[in-house]
């Protein structure tokens, strides 16, 4: 294992197959100097820049750079191609005529005497300028996603893994504030500079760089840039070994935290150097088995099966646990439909054994908050939020659980507040989701929708989104938008149940019973081929305004452990029961009555 304390530097690589400036660099590419300097800049290719010795001020690699070459071979034939027809460069234009060589040459010899004077005016204008005040010191930040050199799109999982460790290793520092990884994700691939980037994420800095897997080792290249700038004040390049992965995403966070001077305590630092020496084989189980789904079932049942191998082969190696556990809750989201009572068991058991493991993990606290208020248990789901929160100040995940837990005890302003705390952490992603759904809850319905809509202009796939969009357009009495945006959550969850019992109440608000009707029927026989949860069937008697049989199927609810209980203290839908004797009953079996 190897480990470094924060901002020391590693013993760098020898210069095997190093290039150690731009004319190097130019020739090796068979380009001139102002091209690979426009293709760094704007391309992305891998040039390195030392910082603090006596070489050259840049260095790359031959390797990285065949595998850049490679993957931009065809953008850069058709630029080659656009070059043709251009004018003639002057050199060419005056080799053979000698009045255009003395208009050069006399051109070259003023134009050097002017720039003599303005040199030495600049020098006598500046001598005795004061120097530039400190750099402001950094307090946010963001890791772009690692671009993936191996000119294999197939290793574009590592890529992300790796993006993803590091972004939750500098989590860990209290006094960072670190965006999330579905908001950075937004800039995979993106020509946006810079400061472009830290102005729409509203950081400070940010983080970029590549990896390049060969085999069992890995090389990353990182580098630190402040964002108002554009300036690249921090470069490192690391090999290692893939067994020493996690040391070496724990590397690069201690060497940006030093670098940026944060503020760190004693138990952050002790996180931050926690690593240990995984097998290549788990290590690759485990990025496959929590690289990027699509939420249906099949698809998650794979995820399952590559972590069920990771752990088979290691079984100390909690992050498997840990991706586990989340793939398991996905497993149990209501628009994919497994029975809650059987998803449960099976998070809180990896979630538990992850922390046996590793006490400092912070995800098996979400997890297990979220299983614990599904059963009720209202204390323990608060402390377990409460314990991810200390653990990852800047979770924005983390931030969302504690504030589903306070719209569950009906808590609504504190539940927004922790819920805009984290999409300040995940300006990007779908944290809005959230925002909207307690909007709805507190029956700020066109406060909710418009929210919801801002979710779909950047996730237009989100089918949770439209799903929950379809709820506050019922709320706000416009069942025909409602209709459009729930059927389109159920083409995107590839036929939901629980959508479906949402767009049964919409035909019904609109006037259209018989569709209503014709599509619970469809959902009767379905529930007889398989597993369809009670809470579609609540929300269609109630929209069918079925009194008696929407408890009947309330009871079935509580007896499954349903999410939908949770919200019996704010859900909207369930106005028109409150003052029934056996809706109270009901919140005080589910610990909601006080």
């Amino acid at each position: 294992m190897s480990e470094v304390s924060i901002g020391a530097q590693h013993t760098e690589k020898p210069a095997m197959n190093r290039l150690d400036s731009w004319k190097e660099i130019a020739i090796y590419v068979k380009r001139d100097i102002t091209t690979v300097q426009r293709w760094e800049k704007r391309e992305g290719m891998p040039v390195h820049r030392h910082l603090h010795d006596k070489r050259g001020s840049v260095y790359a690699y031959s390797s990285e750079l065949d595998a850049w070459l490679q993957s931009r071979r065809l953008a850069l034939e058709e630029e080659e191609k656009s070059k043709q027809g251009r004018a003639t460069p002057v050199a060419e234009a005056t080799k053979d005529d000698p009045r255009k060589h003395w208009s050069a040459v006399r051109w070259f010899v003023f134009g050097g005497l002017a720039l003599l004077t303005l040199i030495t005016g600049t020098y006598h204008a500046t001598r005795n300028r004061p120097m530039p005040a400190a750099q402001p010191k950094i307090r946010s930040l963001a890791v772009l996603p690692l671009k993936n050199l191996s000119g294999d799109p197939a290793q574009e999982y590592f890529a992300d893994g790796m993006t993803e460790a590091v972004i939750g290793r500098l989590s860990m520092i209290r006094g960072l504030r670190v965006i999330s990884r579905t908001s950075v994700m937004q800039f995979k691939e993106t020509r946006m500079s810079a400061p472009e980037i830290a102005k729409a994420l509203h950081v400070d800095a940010l983080v970029e760089g590549s990896v390049l897997r060969e085999g069992n080792r890995v090389r990353v290249h990182a580098q630190l840039i402040r964002g108002a700038t554009d300036e690249h004040f921090w470069s490192e390049e690391y090999d290692r070994e893939l067994g020493d992965a996690l040391a070496l995403e724990s590397e690069i966070a201690q060497a940006i935290a030093g670098k940026i001077e944060a503020t760190i305590t004693e138990k952050e630092r002790a996180r931050l150097v926690a690593a240990r020496h995984v097998a290549p084989e788990v290590y690759e189980s485990y990025l496959r088995g929590t690289s990027g789904y699509d939420n249906t079932r099949a698809e998650i049942e794979k995820n399952i099966a590559q972590l069920e191998d990771a752990i088979r082969k290691d079984p100390t190696f909690a992050p498997a646990y840990v991706g586990l556990a989340s793939v398991y809750d996905d497993l149990g989201d209501e628009l994919v439909g497994a029975p809650s009572d059987d998803i449960r068991p099976k998070v809180i058991e990896a979630s538990r054994n992850a922390l046996e493991l590793d006490p400092e993990l912070a995800e098996p606290h979400i997890y297990l908050a979220d299983m614990y208020e599904g059963q009720w248990e209202w204390a323990k789901a608060e402390a377990e939020n409460k314990l991810a929160l200390d653990l990852q100040p800047y979770n924005a995940t983390a931030h969302l659980g504690l504030a589903n837990w306070l719209l569950c005890q009906g808590r609504i302003e504190e539940a927004l507040a922790w819920s805009q705390r984290a999409r300040e952490l995940d300006p990007l992603g779908a944290t809005g989701l959230s925002n909207g759904w307690i909007l709805f809850n507190g029956r700020r319905y066109d406060e909710a929708i418009q929210e919801l809509r801002s979710v779909i202009a950047v996730h237009p796939d989100y089918a949770l989104a439209h799903w929950f969009l379809g709820y506050a357009l019922i709320a706000s009495h416009h069942p025909d938008d409602a209709i459009k945006e729930l059927n389109k959550a159920i083409s995107l969850s590839r036929g939901s149940a629980a959508a479906t019992g949402t767009l049964i109440r919409a035909y019904a608000q609109a006037g259209q019973r018989a569709e209503a009707l014709r599509l619970l029927s469809e959902l009767k026989r379905r529930q007889q081929i398989s597993y369809v949860a009670a809470a579609p069937f609540v929300e269609a008697y109630l929209g069918l305004e079925e009194r008696d049989q929407a408890f009947a199927w309330l009871d079935r609810a509580y007896q499954e452990h349903s999410g939908i209980l949770q919200l019996l203290k704010v859900y909207p839908f369930f106005d028109p029961l409150r003052n029934d004797p056996r809706f109270a009953d009901l919140l005080r079996r589910v610990g909601l009555a006080q």
